[in-house]
């Protein structure tokens, strides 16, 4: 593979690369990236490895496929390029598509506000500023991962049952379990701060409660901010698949359209559906930059100018949840306040001081949409006819006591969880080493980077159920089906992700290695796989606890795991079986979650 008529320091370059080392300074031996370990394998390699399961999955699929869909199939593609442009139709999707935005944001403000309340209540050192005691922040903390184990696609088929079809059930469908996390990711970035000047001011006498203000607000802005804006894209998708289960908005709207075979009047929700969530990934980003606040995840190097993030020690057990793993060290800048003078070059005067007309910009604008921001929620509330106060009505609870528990536990428990966990492995595994694969297949054609993005985005707004639904039409229902959708709709977050961090990522190894001969294949998988590696798998550990969550949202398809039977059990209400399986699902997804934590530690450390 490494041919013998490269530079020497090419050739040793790219058999460190091969065998886990990073070339580091002046050193072409490398260093030990700690990827490889007891496995020897290298860092690049364990990158694409995860897509091996597509040997058992393409092996499965001749005796799964039958004949009768390849017309609707060609069909449904071609009314991809002829959308409906009925009025009644476009009338009928911006309906649905305004009650999709008007849930999501609604329920991403929730969400924030819960959030953000309970990461402090459930902060280590907000406790031990005000009592000295820590207890109090552990407990909350155990109590918290209940709901954010559970899926909002559960919460909101419960809550459906428990008080009724109403436009507040989505809504806290949403906020219950992105609350829950929010408040993880917080809590741990608000014990992730230096204390220093939290202790300054203790010492000087100053009260808990402004101390922990002027010390920990502004440097957890940032974060705050930037995390917020990836959960207002993960709350458009959510609301998206809330409403293919009922729950109002434009889902509902998408899954008649296919299960009715009105594929052109699908591809007028989708189009326009696409057009929104682009619309909004590009503003945030926009914002992001322009606020300087991290990356939305800190994967690989960030671009020049902005905050250098770098992989820092997991603050306690748990989650992190994504951007806690992720934490400001090392000696470069720490992410500024949004409300600080300008840090960067460009808004510097004579001798490095901070420009005058520059003071407080990013501050008063960030005032400036809160201010727009809050009467647009009020006036969204009123126009849905959302009242809170009736989700506090609710119907008759049924009888647990006179339960037919035998039945619950004649249940095939084992036959559920291992197939719940090959599902999981199956998915995560098409997500995680095809996102890589793909990028390295395409990379001698700049012209077909475009049509990835478009494909991937596609993948990011179809929800699971509705590609289910979609390969149904091929396939017979089961595992493989579950998974490919599964995967499917992961590989889109994953692959934006991966986008993202490449383009930011330092090319001079890349750039050197074409410079000497080396295709663009290799050039990309020695010159940026390398150094992205790490990170993209402690990433992708995270999205497999996602994805154990997410099963229960394809299992309409007859995967015969967890999910399946939940639905089953919903249906008719069965609720002991429903309790059973809600307790189990919430048993696993936890260890599942503890387990991609230690995994993620791990990798990070390695970076």
């Amino acid at each position: 593979m490494i041919g013998p008529g490269l530079p020497a320091v090419i050739r040793t370059k790219l058999r460190n690369a091969w065998t886990g080392r990073v070339w580091t300074g002046d050193n072409p031996h490398g260093t030990r990236t700690g990827l490889n370990g007891p496995t020897g394998i290298a860092a690049p390699l364990a990158m694409v490895a995860p897509a091996l399961v597509l040997i058992p999955v393409l092996g499965r699929l001749p005796g799964l496929v039958h004949g009768g869909g390849f017309d609707l199939l060609a069909e449904f593609i071609q009314a991809a390029f002829a959308p409906s442009l009925d009025p009644l139709v476009l009338g009928s999707v911006l309906k649905g598509l305004g009650i999709t935005v008007g849930i999501a944001l609604l329920g991403w403000a929730a969400s924030a506000l819960l959030g953000l309340a309970l990461a402090l209540a459930s902060s280590r050192q907000v406790w031990t500023s005000c009592c000295g005691h820590v207890w109090p922040a552990n407990l909350l903390r155990r109590l918290l991962a209940l709901p954010r184990s559970i899926h909002e696609l559960l919460w909101g088929l419960l809550l459906l049952q428990v008080v009724g079809l109403q436009p507040a059930v989505a809504i806290a469908a949403i906020a219950i379990p992105y609350g829950a996390l929010v408040a993880r990711v917080l809590g741990d970035q608000i014990d992730a701060l230096p204390t220093g000047a939290l202790a300054a001011l203790r010492c000087s006498g100053v009260p808990a409660p402004q101390a922990l203000l002027t010390a920990l607000g502004p440097p957890l802005v940032p974060g705050l901010l930037s995390y917020g804006g990836y959960r207002l894209e993960c709350a458009l998708r959510s609301a998206t698949l809330l409403g293919v289960f009922g729950l109002g908005g434009l889902g509902t709207e998408l899954k008649l359209c296919l299960q009715s075979l009105q594929f052109h009047e699908l591809w007028t929700g989708l189009w326009l559906l696409l057009a929104v969530m682009l619309l909004l990934e590009t503003g945030l980003g926009g914002l992001r930059r322009r606020w300087l606040m991290p990356r939305r995840l800190g994967l690989g190097s960030p671009a020049s100018g902005s905050p250098r993030l770098e992989p820092g020690a997991a603050q306690g057990s748990g989650s992190g949840r994504s951007l806690a793993a992720w934490a400001p060290a090392g000696p470069g800048p720490l992410p500024s306040s949004p409300l600080a003078p300008e840090s960067g070059a460009g808004h510097r005067g004579e001798g490095g001081a901070p420009r005058p007309d520059k003071l407080g910009r990013r501050g008063r604008e960030m005032v400036l949409a809160l201010v727009v921001i809050m009467p647009l929620l009020v006036w969204l509330a009123r126009a849905m006819g959302v009242h809170p106060l009736g989700l506090l009505h609710w119907q008759p609870l049924p009888n647990l006591g006179g339960a037919s528990w035998a039945s619950v536990l004649a249940l095939p428990w084992p036959q559920l969880v291992g197939t719940t966990l090959v599902l999981t492995l199956l998915a995560a595994g098409l997500a995680v080493g095809l996102a890589p694969l793909l990028l390295l297949v395409i990379a001698p054609w700049p012209w077909a980077r475009p049509l990835l993005q478009l494909a991937w985005a596609l993948a990011r707004l179809w929800p699971p159920p509705l590609s289910a639904l979609l390969l149904l039409l091929l396939l017979k229902p089961g595992l493989v089906t579950a998974a490919l959708a599964l995967g499917f709709h992961n590989l889109g977050v994953l692959g934006r992700l991966l986008l993202e961090a490449s383009d930011d990522y330092p090319a001079p190894a890349e750039l050197a290695l074409q410079g000497a001969g080396v295709g663009p294949r290799l050039a990309l998988f020695y010159g940026r796989f390398s150094g992205l590696a790490p990170s993209y798998l402690a990433y992708g550990a995270y999205r497999a606890d996602v994805m154990v969550r997410e099963s229960v949202v394809v299992g309409l398809v007859g995967a015969a795991g967890l999910g399946t039977q939940l639905l089953e059990s919903l249906s008719s209400f069965a609720w002991d079986q429903l309790l059973a399986l809600l307790v189990v699902y919430a048993l696993l997804t936890l260890v599942g979650e503890d387990l991609s934590d230690r995994a993620r530690r791990r990798l990070l450390a390695s970076a």
